[in-house]
């Protein structure tokens, strides 16, 4: 069974923690995205705000999907952590994903945490999409 590594070179490098981007399953047909973050290539935020890092979040996720053959159209679900009540961040949310991915509405759930990757990251995002054929 092959599978692809998908790491863009203007991402985060995940090497060091054993992680790639994403990995793409060409016989099922299938991008398995990791957790996106609002890193720069450093793995420093970007971005203060949530509505900042869910835009940046969005950037990477084009990114990746791009890279191994996909699209936000072609997404499937999205798994969204936040950092605190998943309620108090909505109204930041809701117009992000609106923008982004307009009537391809992946299914999608969204989770409160108490912590993510860093002190200062908000928001991750994972994805499923199916590759463009």
């Amino acid at each position: 069974m092959s599978r692809n590594l998908v790491n863009p070179a203007t991402l985060y490098d995940g090497a060091p923690v054993g992680m790639s981007q994403a990995r793409v399953d060409p016989e099922s047909g299938f991008v398995f995205v990791s957790g996106q973050v609002d890193w720069d290539v450093d793995s420093r935020v970007r971005h203060a705000t949530l509505e900042g890092q869910a835009e940046g979040v969005m950037e990477h996720l084009i990114t990746v999907l791009n890279e191994a053959g996909s699209s936000l159209e072609d997404v499937l679900q999205l798994r969204v952590y936040v950092l605190g009540e998943l309620a108090d961040g909505m109204s930041q949310l809701v117009p992000v994903f609106a923008r982004h991915f307009g009537r391809s509405r992946p299914a999608l759930t969204g989770v409160g945490v108490a912590s993510l990757a860093s002190r200062d990251t908000l928001i991750e995002i994972e994805a499923l999409a199916k590759l463009r054929r």
